[in-house]
């Protein structure tokens, strides 16, 4: 049973639906399609849960829209910071914009080009590190006194993240297993708080990088770690460390976290390329890596639902990748 300070922690079902109304009018609610060729593969229905189409390309803009419309005017004004590989940092920045404030992005120098420029594009000042980004990034806030974005261990941007999970409970209500991606954790925590609410018998599961297993070996020691080192193509998913908020999620709703090889993460990118006309990045198809190289089985009938969570991929990479 959860310990009395774990439920207190965990995000509830209100505080999802609040995001929910946060988010309505100024985000996609994301389609989720079938898979012919998935589902004979795998010998279960399969749907997919289309992130990649979200604006900013991502699941990431949910939270922090939700975290935005949390904050006072004064937090705003002052100017935003955060800290990301990619994703995070174009939807800080993108919604920045909406608010007609500023954001500072710390991401790492060896960050993707690609989301370098296209976080820059959003109109977000980017600030290129090979330090520890967190430790770049507070002292970035205070020396400028500006309000951290934290990209998955706050409450507001789980509840944010949290309506993909009612999404997917309403598309597909029959739904028995959901796969979600990891990083820090802010998408499975809010997935799996919205899931367990209305779906409680459902299972989910969390999949991570062999490189990134961050949530695994938190879960092993039994509180949030730091990793040492990451060493996985999937950028997404490479968090240095997992949420304390997340990883209690984690362990008091999640069912099961497994783990792919980068080698399995880049052969599902063809088959969702060829097979599903959609074009993933390395994290957005790690769920579908986890049901194609039989890390995650569903039993025969069984409904499952793997989230692409994000498509920020642009031609030189994939052609590295393929």
């Amino acid at each position: 049973m959860p310990d009395t300070l774990a439920e207190q922690s965990l995000v509830p079902l209100d505080r999802i639906v609040a995001a929910r109304e946060v988010v309505r009018g100024r985000l996609h609610e994301t389609p989720t399609v079938t898979s012919a060729f998935l589902s004979d593969r795998i010998g279960a229905p399969v749907h997919l849960k289309l992130e990649l189409f979200q604006k900013t390309g991502s699941f990431k803009p949910r939270g922090v829209l939700n975290r935005l419309a949390n904050m006072t005017e004064a937090e705003r004004q002052r100017g935003l910071i955060t800290l990301s590989a990619g994703n995070h940092a174009q939807a800080v920045a993108w919604a920045a914009r909406q608010y007609g404030v500023r954001a500072t992005v710390v991401m790492p120098v060896r960050a993707t080009k690609a989301k370098v420029e296209a976080t820059r594009g959003y109109g977000g000042d980017v600030l290129l590190t090979d330090g520890d980004l967190l430790t770049t990034a507070l002292e970035l806030q205070r020396d400028r006194n500006l309000t951290l974005v934290h990209p998955f261990d706050c409450p507001f941007v789980i509840a944010g993240q949290g309506t993909v999970g009612l999404e997917v409970a309403e598309q597909v209500p029959n739904v028995d297993t959901v796969i979600v991606g990891v990083g820090g954790g802010g998408l499975i925590a809010g997935v799996a708080a919205a899931i367990r609410a209305v779906r409680p018998n459902a299972r989910i599961v969390g999949v991570e990088p062999v490189g990134a297993p961050g949530m695994t070996e938190s879960l092993r020691r039994g509180e949030p770690v730091r990793l040492e080192r990451l060493d996985t193509i999937a950028d997404g998913l490479a968090a240095p460390f997992a949420g304390r908020l997340n990883y209690l999620h984690v362990r008091e709703l999640v069912d099961e976290m497994v783990l792919v090889t980068d080698d399995e993460i880049v052969a599902a990118i063809p088959v969702l390329m060829e097979r599903c006309k959609i074009v993933a990045e390395p994290a957005g198809a790690a769920a579908v890596a986890a049901l194609l190289a039989g890390k995650v089985v569903p039993q025969p009938g069984e409904t499952a639902v793997a989230v692409v969570s994000g498509g920020n991929i642009d031609q030189g990479r994939l052609k590295q990748l393929l």
